[in-house]
């Protein structure tokens, strides 16, 4: 299995090598050459066995060489070892035809461990073979940053820097970040929007004299081993509820695309998705590119739900390579044009989109009114973010189930929660000392050439 880049002229590297170097050296995303499909029998073998089977089988035929079977299976058993759900990812119903797929049941009760407790074991196993030392820089918009924190700190030859925008993610999400007392962790709070984080995190990366003096590797959704372990909870919802002999459709919160564009991987592999829906705050870039062909960021506008505050949504740049039939030239002169402001998506690769996802926007009142009325309804206590996505839902519900991911634990937002009239939501056992941890983080201004100066002085190289 080779991959290759969504801008046609960096590297084809294999699994192991698109997992460690993460952006491709010509600005663009890995993406299998070829992606495998499982025929119904194989689909319809997924229901009921253990979660971390289904990923063995999943994710299998994407990783070549990289690790043989015995290793690879070892390395998902360690990577789920501290969900506390035994499902994983419960589903719970929220009414007729309506699901939530809980994905916060994760050592940071986020939706992101999913993916960076698998790529953390994957890693720590390529670099024990290697002898390599590498330098992780995320950025994050609240969970990504403290879902590889709980992944890598500690080991002895990985630094893991994380840059995060000061003063917009909520106090749990920073103190997730921030207390850790391992010496290879190292929170940096940047002045500016997560835009501004993930556009400095790829300048890193585009600079290869630094980029290679400091081993740098990056764990955002733009690495292609994150996307595919979200693969795998499609698959397993999917069958929970008859795929893949009757279709399924999400209904996905998102800001940066990875988590939704996991489904439309799922849906090319052959699970009988029917909608792909796509579910904005206010900051609704990809509802408005969705119906009106037109990428413009505005401006990012601070939100109840701060983890979809974001205007360049990387991972779309992969939908748009197969909207435009893998034509590398076409998506690098897109991103050119979104440098300079913004772009226009052609008529055909519109439609093509516009066959696989539907989208909606949803105001921050909408918002808390959800929070609210679901819990009169249910008795199910969301967080800002998966309240976005049920609202979308509700708008799109159907004949055909409907599975809404609920991406994060309520009390990582509690004052969002509180302020809807719903009851302030606690800290699980593990974390209930976290507002009395030290605090340890560095702020730091816009700068690429700041923020290169303070990464080689913490590491050391």
């Amino acid at each position: 299995m080779n991959y290759i880049s969504t801008r046609g002229t960096a590297p084809v590297l294999t699994f192991g090598g698109a997992m460690m170097t993460g952006l491709a050296r010509d600005g663009g995303l890995y993406l299998p050459e070829t992606i495998p499909t499982f025929t119904a029998d194989a689909i319809a073998a997924f229901a009921g066995l253990p979660y971390e089977e289904v990923v063995f089988r999943i994710i299998r035929p994407f990783t070549g060489d990289t690790f043989d079977d015995e290793e690879l299976r070892a390395l998902i058993e360690a990577a789920y070892a501290g969900f506390v759900h035994p499902a994983r990812a419960p589903l719970v119903q929220m009414g007729p035809n309506h699901f939530l797929l809980e994905l916060f049941h994760g050592p940071t009760l986020a939706f992101k461990d999913f993916a960076m407790q698998l790529i953390g074991q994957l890693m720590q196993a390529a670099l024990a073979k290697s002898g390599e030392r590498i330098t992780i820089v995320g950025a994050t918009s609240g969970d990504t940053g403290s879902a590889a924190i709980e992944a890598f700190k500690g080991l002895d030859n990985v630094d893991v820097v994380i840059l995060f925008p000061y003063g917009r993610v909520s106090e749990v999400q920073r103190r997730q970040m921030t207390t850790p007392s391992e010496s290879n962790v190292h929170a940096l709070a940047l002045d500016g929007d997560f835009d501004d984080c993930q556009a400095r995190v790829k300048d890193m990366f585009n600079d290869f004299a630094f980029r290679d003096a400091v081993g740098l590797a990056g764990v955002n959704s733009i690495n292609w081993a994150r996307v595919l372990a979200q693969v795998v909870y499609y698959f397993t919802s999917a069958t929970a509820l008859g795929a893949p002999h009757r279709p399924v459709s999400f209904t996905v919160p998102t800001g940066n695309f990875g988590d939704i564009f996991a489904g439309y991987i799922a849906r090319r592999m052959g699970l009988p998705i029917d909608k792909l829906i796509v579910a904005t705050n206010q900051n609704d870039i990809l509802h408005r590119a969705l119906t009106t062909g037109d990428y413009k960021p505005d401006g990012v506008i601070p939100s109840i739900s701060p983890s979809m505050d974001i205007q360049v949504s990387s991972n779309f740049e992969r939908a748009l390579f197969y909207a435009y039939d893998g034509d590398g030239a076409a998506v690098a002169q897109l991103m050119d044009e979104l440098k300079a402001g913004g772009f226009s998506i052609s008529q055909g690769a519109l439609q093509a989109l516009s066959d696989t996802f539907a989208s909606g926007r949803v105001s921050e009142d909408e918002t808390t009114a959800t929070i609210r009325e679901t819990l009169t309804a249910t008795g199910e206590l969301l967080c800002p973010h998966s309240a976005v996505g049920v609202a979308v839902a509700h708008k799109h519900l159907g004949t055909t189930p409907m599975v809404t991911l609920a991406t994060a634990h309520p009390a990582k937002f509690p004052d969002a929660v509180e302020a809807a009239g719903a009851p302030r939501p606690e800290l699980p056992p593990h974390m209930s000392d976290l507002f009395t941890r030290a605090e340890r983080m560095t702020r730091v201004p816009n700068d690429l050439a700041a923020l290169q100066s303070i990464i080689r002085e913490r590491t050391g190289r």
